[in-house]
């Protein structure tokens, strides 16, 4: 898939775990978890702006597309 999910990277850059996130953010651990290995077909904007929130960053630095063309 062409977009990339970059949540790891954010939640070490802020040193926040998933249990932290899932508890600012409000979502369950599972749902974090998929967003986080990039099984997720999609994502709510509320959800994303909770997310962005909780690490103090923007949606760039989470979600990243990558052309496949480039490859």
């Amino acid at each position: 898939m062409p977009i990339i999910v970059n949540l790891d990277v954010m939640m070490a850059r802020r040193k926040m775990s998933l249990n932290e996130l899932s508890e600012k953010v409000g979502l369950t651990l599972s749902n974090l978890s998929i967003l986080k290995t990039g099984k997720a077909k999609a994502i709510r904007f509320s959800t994303l702006e909770a997310i962005c929130n909780a690490l103090d960053c923007q949606p760039a630095d989470i979600l990243e597309f990558k052309d496949i063309s480039e490859r």
